[in-house]
């Protein structure tokens, strides 16, 4: 009886070993949580929405433009943003128009945004990218340009400068809390 009743606590010491290991393999290289922090991605995130990160993304597939992405901005602090400039590309805005490579480029997540602006106001200043930080011409090779969508309130790449791909901690596009905005957020929102 004394027996069966220590392989019975050692059967469960194993699976919760097992199921410990597994959560941190899961957690540690596959996927894992972020609360975004901050009024910088609105309206397509809000503030406290609970989202899940795609850690392993960029090791099978390159950025693309639009991808909402979670960054170390500091040894402290990351960032949530969505990615405007690839590698090669040069960014400019002007009277609230992104142009990429001299090209103007639609951006469906801002036009609510635009449509309640009056006809003076400005989502960001004009701006060019030799003008911010690093003084590039183009984005260099193994880094992205990022933009928050509330583009009067983010700390961005117009302050931060270009951002290292490997300081890219994955991509972003389920919020799964609170479940009153439980939905998949896609390049076009």
């Amino acid at each position: 009886m004394a027996k069966k009743k220590k392989n019975e606590w050692l059967d469960w010491i194993k699976a919760l070993l097992l199921a410990f290991g597994l959560a941190f393999i899961v957690r540690a290289f596959l996927f894992a949580p972020i609360v975004v922090d901050g009024p910088s991605m609105l309206p397509t995130l809000h503030d406290r929405d609970q989202m899940i990160v795609n850690k392993f993304s960029y090791l099978i597939q390159d950025p693309e433009r639009f991808d909402i992405v979670v960054f170390h901005a500091s040894a402290q602090k990351d960032f949530i943003k969505r990615i405007i400039g690839l590698p090669g590309e040069h960014v400019a805005v002007e009277d609230n128009v992104l142009y990429i490579d001299g090209e103007p480029v639609e951006e469906p997540f801002l036009d609510e945004q635009k449509d309640q602006m009056k006809p003076y106001q400005m989502l960001t200043n004009d701006f060019t990218l030799e003008e911010l930080p690093g003084g590039f011409e183009v984005v260099p090779d193994g880094h992205v340009f990022v933009l928050g969508d509330n583009r009067g309130n983010s700390t961005d790449s117009r302050m931060l400068g270009v951002i290292p791909m490997d300081e890219i901690i994955g991509k972003t596009s389920l919020i799964y809390w609170p479940f009153d905005r439980m939905q998949l957020i896609g390049k076009e929102e």
